[in-house]
């Protein structure tokens, strides 16, 4: 009996779509708090430098600091007297400042500029009188520095259910402050609650929640609907990245977190059109590029893939260093300009992302 071959057809792998949003990753908050780490690491000779919490919320960012000699503290309490610690992105309290006089440590303000704005309204409307209204998380650092500016003054709103809660002594003296990380939208709900509930709540003179936050969010707003999946890529504990994957999902795309490559499912979990796939790729404020790279790859590499950048707002901003780093850089020889600090878009190249990306405007993006 003449026997017949039998084979089976293997499935094709869906064609991959990498869609690069841009802007993603470092704002320049973050990279300024990086990069006075890195700096302070440069130009000070003494082991270890300590840092009061996480200098941003990135495990690989942090645990590359700490392999240059930065020791991470939550008590001030840990730094011996008379040595230099850095406060982190997210700002801190007058009371640790305080406290960090009183050890005589020389403290080193990394503290984001657009945190500092908040903290400074919140100073200026508490000695107006004013009750303030702080919309964010409860326990996160910045939300904790901010409400330390005036204690008495400030109660935090971390959903339209507490407003019920709220002692008001005057409805017509409050005013709203807000987290610089959270989701606009999440923060609309709430404001559009204090507006209905309290009539007469003043707003801040400009907007809290920061460009980066604000572009960042737009950007998943204008391509994840365009897309089949978003992967954003960021630690867990960091804010702003949880609300850009929150995002995602609430314009009805399957969306994940990952903080690094090996977090990237294989095979892909999602369907796509006619054998492809589009995959939007973001990052949080706080996401080294690296990270991006490396996935960037592995979508090359594994699924051979073509990448697009979309660019959706250009952003081209710079910070200036710390006042005490840059007179301990004086005091080096270093001149404080040439370290100035500034965060524009990332050049692709085959070499660090497998491959060039074609780079659309975003008013020619295609689905």
């Amino acid at each position: 009996m003449e026997q017949c071959a039998v084979t089976t057809a293997v499935p094709l792998a869906p064609r991959v779509r990498v869609i690069l949003a841009n802007p993603r990753g470092f704002c320049a908050g973050v990279r300024m708090a990086i990069d006075v780490v890195d700096q302070v690491l440069d130009v000070i000779d003494e082991r270890p430098i300590y840092v009061f919490h996480e200098i941003v919320h990135n495990k690989h960012v942090v645990a590359r600091l700490a392999g240059r000699g930065a020791v991470f503290v939550d008590d001030l309490d840990r730094v011996p007297e008379g040595k230099i610690v850095v406060f982190s992105a997210h700002g801190v309290s007058p009371q640790v400042r305080e406290h960090a006089r009183l050890r005589n440590l020389t403290a080193i303000d990394a503290t984001c500029p657009l945190v500092t704005k908040v903290h400074s309204e919140a100073v200026r409307y508490a000695r107006q009188g004013y009750q303030i209204l702080l919309v964010g998380h409860r326990n996160h650092q910045e939300i904790v520095g901010t409400s330390g500016e005036a204690p008495e003054a400030t109660q935090v709103v971390e959903s339209p259910g507490d407003i019920a809660k709220l002692k008001i002594i005057d409805d017509s003296k409050l005013v709203y402050l807000t987290q610089t990380t959270l989701s606009t939208d999440d923060a609309g709900v709430i404001i559009d609650a204090l507006k209905r509930a309290f009539p007469k709540i003043k707003s801040p003179p400009s907007e809290d929640i920061c460009y980066a936050t604000t572009n960042r969010q737009h950007a998943v707003r204008m391509i994840a609907p365009r897309c089949d999946a978003v992967v954003v890529v960021g630690s867990k504990n960091s804010s702003n990245s949880v609300r850009l994957t929150e995002i995602a999902l609430n314009v009805g795309t399957p969306a994940i977190l990952v903080d690094e490559v090996g977090e990237l499912p294989d095979p892909l979990p999602w369907k796509g059109k006619e054998g492809a796939i589009s995959v939007m790729l973001t990052a949080g404020a706080s996401a080294p590029e690296d990270l991006v790279a490396a996935i960037c790859r592995r979508f090359v590499e594994r699924f051979g893939a073509t990448l697009e950048q979309w660019d959706i707002v250009d952003e081209d901003v710079e910070f200036n260093l710390p006042a005490t780093l840059k007179r301990m850089m004086t005091r080096k020889g270093i001149d404080p300009e040439s370290r100035r600090i500034r965060v524009v878009k990332a050049p692709i190249s085959s070499d660090t992302y497998g491959a060039t990306a074609l780079t659309v405007s975003a008013g020619k993006a295609r689905a």
